[in-house]
């Protein structure tokens, strides 16, 4: 059974500061909705703040806290401008969820991968991970500690042919959130990882379009039959960010309906 619709609140994040990379569509955009109705105040960052403006006056309607803050993920500057907006505008940061990513711009083997989709997909997907983190991490300290969230992929924990510079990164990713969990614990900064598997989300019609019967292999390669949907995988990140996973840092978790396993 798929699930496409929201939980029952119940508070899991009430009184929270979260920031929100990525925001403005799929997983991103999905746990900017669920984190609003568990109680968090958000903000969200992407690079176009069109999308970000509208889903601001959503929550907004809906009774939520929410501000939008443009960030270029590739730009240190620009990410770390987006946290001390949120300082300034909250005073502090109790949560983050760095969800932010690119596809690769071509799909292809080693051999044919771009130094130029390579020097991308460092500075978006990894760089960028390392960056955000040290930033809300000092604004955490400042209030006694904090919960972040990266988002990595099933493609981190196995060779990926046609996505080789994207693998790579993901791992990479994984490494130094495990690094940051051991590094910051005894400051109350736990830091965890999401490992979705195919997930239905725009960056997933991309790829079906550049590799057409990518989505239908993905619903084969399930035990559950099909992708996750983007609010899935947001439910779980919600879990991490909240004080139920107090004991829980270091973790890289697959939301990938058992593809893995």
């Amino acid at each position: 059974m798929t699930n496409n619709t929201e939980s029952t609140p119940v508070g899991l994040l009430t009184g929270k500061v979260i920031f929100i990379t990525g925001a403005s569509r799929g997983i991103g955009a999905a746990a900017s909705r669920i984190f609003a109705r568990e109680g968090a105040s958000v903000v969200l960052a992407a690079r176009g703040t069109g999308a970000l403006d509208a889903l601001v006056d959503e929550i907004r309607t809906r009774g939520g806290t929410a501000d939008a803050v443009a960030m270029d993920l590739a730009d240190r500057a620009s990410i770390r401008a987006a946290v001390e907006r949120v300082e300034e505008r909250h005073g502090r940061l109790d949560g983050a969820f760095n969800n932010g990513g690119i596809n690769q711009q071509e799909i292809g083997p080693l051999d044919t991968t771009s130094d130029d989709d390579i020097d991308e997909q460092f500075a978006v997907n990894f760089r960028a991970h390392w960056v955000a983190m040290v930033a809300e991490a000092a604004l955490m300290r400042k209030t006694g500690g904090g919960a972040i969230v990266n988002t990595s992929s099933i493609g981190s924990r196995r060779g990926v042919p046609p996505l080789p510079a994207y693998g790579a990164m993901k791992r990479a990713l994984n490494s130094i959130t495990e690094t940051a969990a051991v590094t910051w614990a005894a400051e109350g900064i736990r830091v965890n990882g999401l490992m979705p598997g195919g997930t239905a989300t725009g960056m997933m019609d991309e790829w079906e379009k550049k590799t057409p019967g990518i989505i239908d292999a993905n619903n084969a390669a399930s035990p559950m039959g099909r992708m996750a949907t983007a609010l899935e995988v947001a439910e779980v990140a919600a879990f991490f960010l909240s004080d139920r996973a107090s004991a829980v840092t270091g973790a890289i978790v697959p939301v990938d309906g058992g593809a893995g396993a």
